[in-house]
Parts: structure tokens; sequence; C-alpha cells
């Protein structure tokens, strides 16, 4: 295993890393901090990886950077004694290195069990900086809040944002510019019903369907039913198929539990909880709870259930043209979920899309794609005064298809704005 390794670090040393696109992520060349990149495969982690490593080829020697992929078939089976032949191999390489600082980039280490042990240790052993990448948000929630406690820093890493689509496609960003607003427009249509992930954009429908299951299949087997050893893999497929099917929805898993039964599935109330959770974990979904102030009360509500890419909904649905209205809920869920992890519903008599807190300040959104009809604009506009009454707000966002304007009542301000807009301002 040495020698792979050795094989490995030598071969990525002298690899020339191009065709690199910038993310809108500053991630630190230099931190006392293991820094942490975790999200969905595909997101871009291991490009924000070469990218840092470019910039640090820039005020370092190439040599004095390990770059390990831990998904490499040359190193498989991998275990936990192995992963000290990573810096034996390289001191072999580089003995003059001993006194130098070295930088390690480990990625998708949350193959190896108990990989945190190894990181925490070579972190507190050596000059060394550490990088790691993983596609589960246990590696956040559990080994990095346990063995990295007060030594890691974490980055959540997403498919594209709409601005970094446009980016990505050379798009000016220019609202004050009629041609600019044309692209800007046309490419909104195509990121709703595609999605953020890079090697989807430019390709034709069928091609981008076929790499997001691809995709979906990756992560369903490699991240659920290999890391969990999942048995009834017949129904995670139907929960999986459910729950993009159903985006911006509501989901009662007692309900679904009693579909799953008369389907003629084998299961317990849990398996369907436990299943979701693998579903989360793997940043494939996101439940959002009800605003409440206990967690009890927020657990006896059902939670709306989210996509981390809008793309991954028409794996399943082929007309989605009426659906309209969940694209656009989740294309603002994924902008607020960037900015911050407390994001809510808030329902009193009226029920409010989002309720969060980003930096400290709080924020009312709610999305409608079409307010033709004047009845579903006074919902709307109705259920985010009744909001913003109760959390004591004195402005609100709600988002559409074209309309932009503001709605005024006691000195309570809503901002009507179209969705291309609320994306880029």
């Amino acid at each position: 295993m040495k020698e792979v390794f050795k094989k490995l670090i030598v071969d990525f040393i002298q690899r020339d890393i191009k065709g690199i696109m910038p993310r809108d992520y500053q991630i630190p060349l230099e931190s006392k901090k293991i820094i942490s990149l975790i999200g969905v495969r595909r997101s871009g982690k291991s490009s924000l990886l070469f990218d840092t490593i470019n910039k640090l080829r820039q005020k370092t020697s190439p040599d004095n950077i390990i770059y390990i992929n831990f998904e490499d078939d040359r190193l498989y089976p991998l275990e936990l004694k192995h992963l000290d032949l990573i810096l034996e191999g390289y001191f072999e390489l580089y003995p003059h290195k001993t006194d130098e600082k070295i930088y390690l980039f480990l990625d998708e280490v949350q193959v190896v069990d108990g990989w945190e042990r190894y990181v925490r240790r070579v972190y507190d052993s050596f000059d060394i900086a550490i990088y790691i990448t993983g596609s589960s948000s246990k590696l956040l929630s559990s080994e990095i809040a346990t063995s990295l406690r007060g030594r890691s820093i974490t980055y959540e890493i997403f498919p594209f944002s709409f601005r970094e689509y446009l980016g990505y496609k050379d798009i000016d960003i220019n609202l004050h510019s009629t041609k600019s607003l044309g692209f800007i427009k046309h490419s909104l249509l195509s990121y709703l019903i595609d999605g953020g992930f890079a090697e989807t954009i430019d390709e034709d429908k069928m091609i981008s369907r076929k790499i997001l299951s691809d995709y979906l299949k990756l992560i369903v087997y490699k991240d659920i039913v290999d890391r969990y050893n999942v048995k009834n893999r017949s129904l995670l497929k139907h929960l999986t198929k459910y729950c993009f099917t159903n985006i911006a929805t509501l989901i009662s898993f007692t309900k679904l539990y009693n579909e799953f039964k008369s389907q003629g599935f084998k299961l317990s109330k849990d398996t369907v909880f436990e299943y979701n959770s693998h579903l989360e974990d793997a940043y494939a979904l996101f439940g959002v709870p009800i605003y409440r102030n206990s967690v009890k009360d927020e657990q006896r509500n059902p939670k709306k259930i989210y996509a981390i890419d809008n793309g991954f909904k028409k794996i399943y649905d082929y007309a989605i043209g009426e659906d309209f209205s969940k694209l656009y809920e989740n294309v603002v869920f994924l902008h607020l979920r960037r900015q911050t992890k407390e994001v809510y519903y808030f329902k009193q008599k009226q029920e409010v899309d989002f309720y969060t807190k980003i930096d400290g300040k709080q924020a009312l959104v709610n999305v409608s794609y079409d307010l033709k009809n004047d009845k579903t604009k006074q919902r709307e506009v109705k259920g985010l005064f009744e909001a913003m009454e109760y959390f004591h707000l004195d402005k609100s966002y709600l988002i559409t298809k074209d309309e932009e304007s503001e709605v005024v009542v006691d000195g309570k301000k809503i901002v009507i704005l179209p969705l291309y807009k609320y994306l880029l301002v």
C-alpha cells in the first residue's frame, strides 16, 4: 500500500491542474484549523481543493503538497491502519521536507472508518495544514463535532448558485442591460429545470437527465446502501422517487408508512424515518421544520422537503411545467440554505414558506410563481403581514416570476421581486 501512496503522491505533484472555475467560497490558504469541505457528491468539493492547491503552488513548492483521493480504486481495500503510510511514503520520497510545512489534502475521507483519529493525531503531531472533503453530513455532525472539536472549520459545498451558473456560462450580470437581462432570464429557465451541477450544463436534455440519474444512483448506493448496509433497497428506491417528485411539500411519515404498507412493503415507521435520514445525511434532501418556540412543538409537525438540486426532480418527472411553483420554491430554499442552517416554514392562520435567521437577522420569504390571480396575491400578502406582526418585522419578501412592486400597510413593507433579481441582488 505504501508504494501505491508514493505513486499517487508523485503523479499528483507532476500533474498540471487546469480548467478550474473559481467558486463563491473563500477557502483559507493559511489556517491553523483543519479545513473541511462537506457536500453532496459532484458538487465541486474536489474542484475547490484543486483551486486551493493551484493558489498554494504560487507560493510554495508543489513537492510540499500531498493530495490523496480515497475513492481511487488502487487504494481498495483501505483501512485506518494504512493511513500512516501516506506520510511514511512521502518522507521516504522527500526526506529533506521533514522540517518544512506540508499541505495534506484528503478527498472523500469518509471512505475510511475512523479517519478522524488519524487526522487528529497528524494535526497534533506535525507542522501540517490539513484539508478534507466528505459527502456525508455526519462528518459535520458527529466525527468532526466530537473528535475534531475546536480543530476544524467546516464549509458546506452546494452545486452552482444561479450567480455561479451565469459565471460558468460567461453571462454578464448587468440588471440594467436589456441584452444581459435577456440572457439571464433565459438561463434562469434552464437553471430551474436542469439544476446547477457543472457537468450537466450545456448538455442536451436526455444526456443531462442521464448524468443526474447516475449521480443519484451513486449517492443512494455508495453513500446510503453500502455505508448503512440497507436491506430494503426497493423501499429506499420508492422513497427516493416520492421525495424528489414532491419537493417543496409537507411530508407525513405516518402517511408514507401507511402508503408503502398498502403497496405490500414490509416495514416499520422507524424504517421510513431512517431511510429519509440517510438521504438527508448524504445531502440529497433537506427537511425543513415548522418554526416553534420549542423543539417538541417543531417535531410534532410535518417537515417540508427540498432537494439539493432542482435537476433531480426531472429524473422522475418528465412533464414538470405545472410544477414551476415548486421549482421556484426549491431554488429560493437553496439560496437561503447556502447562507444559514436556520431555515423554517411558519404557520398561524396562513403559511409562510420561509422564516430564516441570517447573521442574526430575521427574514420572511414567500414564493409564488404567478401572481396574476388576485386571490393568490392577497393570500400570499396576508400570510406575510401576519408573520411580520408575529416576529415584529417591518419588511418581508414575495418572490414571483415577473412582478416587481411593494405593498405597504401601517409601516410594514412587502417587497415583491422576480426570482432572477432576488437571486442576484
